[in-house]
């Protein structure tokens, strides 16, 4: 992994972090928030975590990368536009909190066949509900996932609950209860 991009990606998500009061979805009052898609739907924020994480999952051998939506929409669109352009590429998808009731009515948008060996991305981990649902989804169509990675843990019991379920897990950053972020 390259020292100055993750520098520098570590700037940007100070650089976004808000201070104040803020519930998250699992409930938990919070004095900070980290909104990751300030982070990943700017050029620089977008092309950083792309190479970042292709760095880290290069050498898995997986199909697909996917999460929930909508934290891990353009975290999933940059990595894969980096596996492309490294000459590994590998398929994308998105995981929805439920699934729809119109249309084609799937809860899984995008690439993924039973079989495959898929990563879980999302920008931020607290108790980890969302990415637990959107494993649920993946395994229950028949797919492996071998490693779970967001941008910020917020080391609230999540990433400690996927790892007692046995998921390899990697967060970029970490942050404290007053929004100190470091790696």
């Amino acid at each position: 992994m390259n020292e100055k991009d993750k520098n520098r990606l570590l700037e940007i998500v100070r650089e976004k972090i808000l201070l104040g009061e803020f519930t998250l979805t699992s409930g938990k009052t919070t004095f900070y928030y980290f909104d990751g898609r300030l982070v990943t739907l700017s050029a620089e924020g977008a092309y950083l975590v792309g190479e970042i994480l292709f760095d880290l999952i290069a050498d898995l051998s997986i199909d697909a990368i996917g999460g929930p939506t909508l934290g891990a929409d353009p975290i999933v669109a940059a990595v894969i536009m980096t596996s492309f352009q490294r000459g590994s590429p590998f398929q994308g998808f998105i995981v929805r909190g439920e699934t729809k009731d119109h249309g084609t009515q799937k809860q899984i948008e995008g690439h993924l066949q039973a079989g495959w060996r898929v990563v879980i991305v999302d920008d931020v981990i607290t108790t980890g509900g969302s990415i637990r649902r959107a494993i649920d989804a993946v395994e229950a169509n028949g797919c492996q996932v071998v490693k779970v990675v967001t941008l910020l843990d917020r080391l609230q019991g999540g990433s400690e609950e996927l790892q007692r379920r046995g998921y390899d897990f990697t967060a970029i950053f970490k942050a404290d209860t007053l929004g100190n972020i470091s790696y």
